[in-house]
C-alpha cells in the first residue's frame, strides 16, 4: 500500500513539474515576443499597368526601406494588372524584404486586378479601402485573341497553372486564403474589401492612409518567416517620386505605346528614304524607333516577330529602289502582319496588343507605304517635265528664219535655236525631234500630220 502511495506522489510531482515549465515557457515566449517599431513611412503610389517601368520604381522604394531604421513601405495600388515577367520580381523582393511592405488597395474606386491581385497577396500587410475590388488575375492572351476565347484557351494551360501555383504558394506563405488566390487565376474571380476581408485574402480595411497607419499599430505580420508585432505609435511618412528615366519608362513600356512607337519610327525613316532632305520625318522617326526598341529590350517580345517587322520594312525600302510592280511592297506588308500579331506572343507574358491599337496601326502604316509608293512610281513612269528628254516631242512655233535651214524656234517660253528643212517660215508649228548640244533638231508639223 505504501508503495502505491509512493508512486502516486512520484506521478502527481512529475505532472505539477510539467505544468510549471508549460507556463513558464508560455510566459517566456511572451516575453521574448519580436517587436517591429516603425519609425520612417515611405509611401509609393502605383498607378497603371505594372511593367518594366513601374518595377524599377518598386524595387528601388523596397531597397530605400530596407536601408532605413525602423523603414516601411505602403503602396497605394491602384492596376489592372501587368506583365507576369515584371510582377515576379516585384513579388520576389517583397517576400524578401526586411522592412514590412504594406499594399493598399487605394483609393475608393482603385482596384487591385490580375497581376495587382497577386502583388497584394504577397504584401506582409494587404489593405483595401471600401469601394475597391481585388481579384481577375486570370492570364490575359498576348496579341490576337486565340480561336477560343471564351474558354481557358487564352493561354496555354501550362502558364495558367504555373501562374495559379505562383498565387497559391503566395498565399500560403503569407498566411491568406490559398483556395481563392488559386480561384482568382483560374476562374477570374473578384471579391469587394469586405468579401476580401471575410474570406481571409487581406488583413485591413481602411478608408485612408492616416487610419491604416493607426490600425497597423499592434497588428502582427510575418516578415521573413517570423510573426512580429509592428508599433507604428507617430512615424515620419515620406514620398517617393520617380525619376525621369522611371517615368519615361514607365510609359513607353507599355506594348501598344513600344509598337506604335516603333511603327512611327519605320514610317519616318521610309518617308526620308523616299524623300531625301525632309530632315522631320526622319529625325522623328529615328527618335520613335530607337525609344521602341528600347522599350522592346524591357519586355518580352518574340524574336521572330522583331525579325519579321524588320525584314518588312527592309521590302518597303527596296520598292523605293528596285521596281517590282508593289510585290516587294505587298510582301513587305504581311511580314508587317504577322511580325505584329507574333511580337507580343510570348508564353506567360501576361499582357499583349490591343487589337483597337494594332489594326488602327497597321492599316494606317500600310496605308502609308503604299501612298509613298504610289508617289514614287507616277513619279518615275511620268513624263519629264526639264532637262533634255522633256523637249522630244513637243510642239514649237518658228520665231524667226536666220537662214535656210535655221531658226529661232519658240518653245516652253524660251527662244531655242533650231535646225530644220529648208522653207520653213515664221508663225509655222514645228515639232522637236532630237536636241544636239544646245540647238534643236525640228521637222514641220504639217509634214508629220501627212506621214
Amino acid at each position: 500500500m505504501s508503495l502505491m502511495k509512493t508512486f502516486k506522489y512520484i506521478i502527481w510531482i512529475f505532472f505539477i513539474s510539467m505544468v510549471t515549465l508549460h507556463g513558464g515557457a508560455g510566459h517566456a515566449y511572451g516575453n521574448t515576443e519580436k517587436s517591429y517599431h516603425v519609425n520612417n513611412v515611405l509611401c509609393l503610389t502605383l498607378q497603371g499597368s505594372i511593367n518594366p517601368g513601374t518595377k524599377e520604381l518598386y524595387l528601388r522604394a523596397i531597397k530605400n526601406a530596407n536601408k532605413i531604421e525602423g523603414g516601411m513601405l505602403l503602396v497605394l495600388l491602384d492596376t489592372p494588372g501587368g506583365l507576369v515577367t515584371s510582377l515576379r520580381d516585384m513579388v520576389q523582393a517583397t517576400m524578401d524584404s526586411e522592412a514590412p511592405v504594406v499594399v493598399f488597395v487605394y483609393p475608393p474606386g482603385a482596384q487591385a486586378a490580375s497581376a495587382g491581385a497577386i502583388l497584394t497577396l504577397s504584401a506582409h500587410v494587404a489593405v483595401m479601402a471600401p469601394g475597391t475590388n481585388i481579384g481577375a488575375a486570370h492570364p490575359v492572351a498576348i496579341g490576337l485573341p486565340k480561336k477560343d476565347q471564351g474558354g481557358d484557351e487564352t493561354l496555354t494551360e501550362k502558364a495558367v497553372n504555373d501562374i495559379a501555383a505562383m498565387a497559391r504558394s503566395i498565399a500560403q506563405e503569407m498566411g491568406r486564403n490559398a483556395t481563392w488566390a488559386e480561384m482568382a487565376v483560374r476562374k477570374s474571380i473578384s471579391a469587394t474589401a469586405m468579401e476580401a476581408f471575410s474570406s481571409g485574402v487581406i488583413d485591413i480595411i481602411a478608408k485612408g492612409p492616416e487610419e491604416l497607419l493607426k490600425k497597423l499599430d499592434g497588428h502582427h505580420i510575418r516578415l521573413k518567416g517570423v510573426k512580429v508585432r509592428m508599433e507604428a505609435p507617430s512615424p515620419i511618412i515620406q514620398e517617393i517620386t520617380p525619376t525621369l528615366r522611371e517615368k519615361v519608362l514607365a510609359i513607353i513600356a507599355d506594348p501598344n505605346v513600344a509598337y506604335v512607337l516603333m511603327m512611327i519610327g519605320i514610317v519616318g525613316l521610309y518617308f526620308e528614304l523616299a524623300h531625301p532632305g525632309t530632315i522631320f520625318p526622319g529625325a522623328i522617326g529615328g527618335i520613335s524607333l530607337l525609344l521602341g526598341l528600347y522599350a522592346l529590350q524591357a519586355l518580352p517580345v518574340s524574336a521572330i516577330g522583331l525579325m519579321l517587322i524588320i525584314l518588312g520594312a527592309v521590302l518597303f525600302a527596296l520598292e523605293l529602289f528596285v521596281m517590282s510592280h508593289g510585290v516587294l511592297g505587298v510582301f513587305g506588308l504581311l511580314s508587317l502582319i504577322l511580325g505584329s500579331i507574333m511580337l507580343f506572343n510570348v508564353e506567360g507574358g501576361g499582357i499583349g496588343l490591343s487589337l483597337s491599337v494594332l489594326i488602327p496601326t497597321l492599316v494606317t502604316v500600310g496605308g502609308g507605304m503604299f501612298a509613298i509608293l504610289f508617289l514614287a512610281a507616277r513619279a518615275t513612269l511620268s513624263e519629264p517635265l526639264s532637262g533634255t528628254t522633256a523637249l522630244i516631242g513637243k510642239h514649237g512655233t518658228v520665231k524667226e528664219v536666220i537662214n535656210d535651214g535655221q531658226y529661232l524656234v519658240f518653245l516652253h517660253g524660251e527662244l531655242w535655236l533650231a535646225k530644220g528643212p529648208p522653207g520653213m517660215k515664221e508663225g509655222s508649228g514645228a515639232i522637236v525631234k532630237e536636241m544636239e548640244g544646245l540647238s534643236l533638231k525640228i521637222e514641220p508639223i504639217k509634214q508629220i500630220r501627212e506621214v
